[in-house]
């Protein structure tokens, strides 16, 4: 029979992967960023017939401090050609998005845009 002194490398090695998991599980689950972008028809894609969400946008996008990410998100429909979102994005991508106006958007988004 093992002692617990022999047990303790297993046990320490199932406690670290729990906690590897469960900060892998908070990232994809509840870490969200905001991001804003401004739409471009010229970088919609059609991607499926069958599914709702039937377009696919990348687009470049910026983070309350400035800092650029590309973003890649489907729609159901065509997006209106120069309006701004704002995107909701966790670890699996964007969560949500909504429509904003620009004076709405951070001071630091607003200086790649020109309204």
């Amino acid at each position: 029979m093992e002692t617990l002194k022999e047990k303790m490398p297993v046990i320490m090695i199932t406690i670290i992967a729990i906690a590897i998991l469960g900060g892998f599980f908070y990232y994809f689950e509840y870490y969200e960023a905001i991001y804003y972008t401004r739409i471009d028809n010229t970088k919609i894609e059609k991607v499926s017939s069958a599914d709702e969400m039937k377009y696919q946008y990348t687009l470049d996008s910026y983070n309350d401090e400035g800092k650029k990410k590309e973003v890649t998100f489907k729609t159901s429909r065509e997006l209106r050609e120069d309006a701004y979102l704002c995107l909701e994005v966790n670890g699996m991508g964007v969560h949500s998005w909504k429509e904003v106006q620009y004076n709405e958007l951070p001071d630091k988004v607003k200086t790649n845009y020109n309204n």
